[in-house]
């Protein structure tokens, strides 16, 4: 089965080109918005190419031009997509900053990604100016937020300059962006992503989802992610569509900018979902036992109408209002992307009525490679490939599992300056190694099984994915994070499967409470743990059930898709 087609596409074209088209066709429509303080900041798409064209001007007298690297750092805001685009404008190369980075971190990409120059937010100014006193390299910090005459910042170039410039003229094949990973295995590389790769990923999605003028993408996830960055924002820009940007990711601000615009599209993150899941079921939980019997009516209504309507439409009949709480009443499509979304989730949100897609691809790949169809979802999947996405199985085992191997516009041109570490990816007839193991079914949609990197494999030759594992186990309401590990019985010393458990300290606490005991001892907590541990992995075959497990009493540190940093705990044997 291949990926159902919606439209034609708009036409491959380079970023300045595309945006260009887009004022041309959507002019007064409103490209960007953000709420500050009381009032709604409303950007339409010809004041956006006009802030671009006058950004880009500045940059041009400054002496920057074609083929030079400017980083972005910053909170996702309009600014953020005036400076990107700016750069893209006068043919230059984005090389977007993850704001969480560390002086030091942020130090090395300035260096080897050759950036001359920065756009930074008010928060990060002070720090990033600091960082380049010591490179030479970084002419100039221009500020998204006014510096009162103390440096260039965005309100005095556009107090100062009333007109723009035409863009270069520039080539698909032209570098757009250096993406620095912070992926799990702990290496960053610079990925390099041309025009091509990112409009071809862009004009993809528009030939199989259903977006446009009018449509709502509300922006959570961090924009100098290339998920984020292609699906979210060039995507919507394309479309004509508005992006409306977060003022917070505290879940009461954000509910109550989503009640007030109405979002239609959504990228999420499997965390994100989850909270909105486990939120919606503690809130059923407070309801007095008449409601809760009139829910579990409306659920045996939407089971009975899902079939006669198809794609769960009963469920988003009756379970409107739930939605509406959230602002989510019109919402079309919920993308989750950036980590394995767990069934139990995706299952219990298309229940109420939730339109959630999984999809899958990588920062090399621009980044989709998957997406499940509107029309068919089988969101245990990752979906189909996207219109001119090849996919296969490298080296298949006799269950059909292998490293999933990707060919297609939207793959990268290679990591800067590493060209060990390209090779190290490619095939020699060209096929991108992504390092994720997976099968394709027999109608085309593909399962990832785990990391290639994260295989453990047992004394008897048996193939542990501890992905699977671990979604298993976090069904349990008790279990907050969980990382499954091979470790050494602290007895014999013989390898065995361990987990690394970061309780729900919130679910022990009323579950003790309850109880009548106000200090839970660890003792406590483990007992109740192993007991769910037992009952969660026994449908699991013996050899992939954790033996012991140490509890942790901090969040796992993550990368900025909220994925757990895997390499910090399997560099050195866990004590347990």
């Amino acid at each position: 089965m291949e990926m159902p087609i919606y439209r034609e596409g708009k036409g491959w074209v380079t970023i300045p080109e595309m945006i260009e088209r887009s004022a041309k066709d959507y002019k007064d429509a409103i490209a960007l918005q953000i709420r500050r303080g009381k009032r709604w900041d409303k950007y339409s798409y010809q004041e956006l190419l006009d802030i671009v064209q006058r950004i880009a001007k500045f940059l041009k007298k400054k002496g920057f031009g074609r083929g030079d690297h400017i980083a972005v750092i910053g909170e996702n805001r309009p600014e953020w997509a005036f400076s990107y685009l700016a750069v893209q404008w006068i043919g230059g190369v984005v090389v977007p900053l993850d704001a969480r980075l560390t002086p030091t971190e942020i130090k090395h990409i300035l260096t080897d990604g050759d950036v001359s120059a920065v756009f930074a937010s008010g928060r990060y100014y002070d720090t990033v100016a600091e960082v380049v006193e010591d490179l030479k390299s970084v002419k100039m910090v221009v500020s998204m937020d006014p510096l009162n005459g103390s440096g260039p910042d965005i309100p005095m170039i556009l107090e100062d300059i009333k007109s723009g410039i035409p863009h270069a003229k520039i080539d698909l094949d032209e570098l757009a962006v250096i993406l620095y990973t912070s992926g799990t295995t702990g290496t960053s590389k610079g990925v390099m992503l041309t025009h091509k790769n990112l409009i071809s990923n862009v004009e993809a999605m528009y030939q199989f989802l259903d977006f446009t003028v009018g449509d709502v993408f509300f922006s959570v996830l961090p924009m100098h992610h290339v998920y984020e960055a292609t699906a979210g924002f060039l995507n919507a820009l394309n479309a004509g569509s508005t992006i409306v940007f977060a003022r917070s990711l505290k879940s009461r601000v954000m509910r109550e900018d989503m009640v007030e615009v109405k979002p239609t599209f959504w990228l999420v993150v499997p965390l994100l979902l989850e909270k909105v899941y486990t939120g919606i079921l503690k809130e059923l939980e407070k309801i007095s036992a008449p409601k809760k019997a009139v829910f579990k009516v409306m659920g045996g209504t939407a089971k009975i109408l899902n079939p006669l309507l198809g794609r769960n439409r009963g469920s988003r009949v009756v379970f409107k209002s739930i939605r509406a709480k959230l602002g989510l009443e019109r919402i079309r499509y919920i993308v989750s992307g950036g980590a394995a979304l767990p069934r139990w989730v995706s299952k219990g949100l298309e229940e109420f009525g939730f339109p959630i897609l999984q999809g899958y691809g990588l920062s090399e790949t621009a980044p989709v490679l998957t997406v499940n169809p509107p029309c068919c979802p089988r969101n245990e999947s990752v979906g189909l490939p996207l219109p001119g996405v090849k996919l296969k199985i490298f080296e298949p085992n006799i269950d059909g599992i292998g490293e999933i191997a990707a060919k297609g516009p939207n793959v990268m041109k290679g990591y800067y300056k590493n060209e060990k570490a390209t090779k190290e990816v490619f095939t020699k007839d060209g096929w991108f190694l992504t390092g994720d193991l997976g099968y394709i079914d027999n109608d085309g949609f593909l399962y990832i099984t785990g990391r290639k990197k994260s295989v453990i494999v047992t004394k008897g030759g048996k193939n542990i994915y501890p992905e699977e594992v671990e979604e298993v186990l976090l069904q349990s309401p008790f279990i907050e994070e969980i990382l499954v590990l091979m470790g050494a019985n602290p007895h014999s010393g013989e390898p065995e499967l361990q987990a690394i458990i970061f309780p729900n300290f919130e679910k022990f606490d009323q579950y003790f409470a309850k109880k009548g005991i106000v200090s839970p001892t660890e003792d406590n907590i483990r007992r109740v743990l192993a007991k769910e541990i037992k009952k969660y992995s026994e449908h699991l075959a013996p050899y992939k059930r954790p033996k012991r497990f140490t509890i942790r009493y901090e969040e796992f540190p993550k990368t900025t898709t909220r994925k757990i940093k895997r390499y910090l705990f399997e560099q050195k044997p866990t004590e347990l």
